[in-house]
């Protein structure tokens, strides 16, 4: 865990980006050579993401809970996809073996949500936290001034990206 800020802060990243979050539901827990594969597949994944910054991948935000939800920060969805569908990457094999193995059978769910976020369209504070989610990976800034309410921060960033 990183040093807590102990002020309001706010984060921006350059550009459009893409925010991917997924995660993944054990429904039949005693079932564990169906959950366990896919439990592992991720950190996988993730350190072979973060060892790649041309992938596009920008980082990531673990969210606790058992099994936990992954929010993922990417530079744009022809990234992700490209990642998702890149034969010779931990996630291809992962993804056929899941469809081989359990497909639909109701043993273990997963999920993703993809959103697209144009410069300067999102908003966000931080206050006595670490650095986290997207003030891990982008400009972290205090959120005073002409960004000191969510109004203030979400106006004066997209009409500062925008220009």
């Amino acid at each position: 865990m990183g040093t807590i800020i102990k002020k309001r802060m706010t984060a921006r990243i350059e550009g459009d980006f893409v925010v991917f979050i997924i995660g993944m539901k054990i429904n039949k827990l005693w079932k564990l050579n169906k959950w366990i594969p896919v439990a592992k597949a991720m950190p996988a994944m993730l350190k072979e993401l973060s060892a790649k910054p041309e992938s596009g991948f920008l980082g990531f935000q673990l969210l606790g809970g058992i099994p936990p939800t992954i929010i993922q920060y990417w530079r744009s969805f022809e990234h992700l996809e490209n990642y998702a569908k890149d034969r010779n990457g931990v996630h291809f094999p992962a993804w056929k073996a899941f469809n081989q193995k359990i497909k639909s059978n109701g043993d273990v769910g997963i999920w993703h949500e993809t959103y697209m976020i144009k410069a300067g369209n999102y908003e966000n504070i931080y206050n006595n936290m670490p650095p986290f989610g997207m003030g891990k990976l982008g400009n972290l800034f205090p959120a005073s001034g002409k960004f000191e309410g969510a109004k203030d921060r979400i106006q004066n960033l997209h009409n500062e990206l925008k220009t």
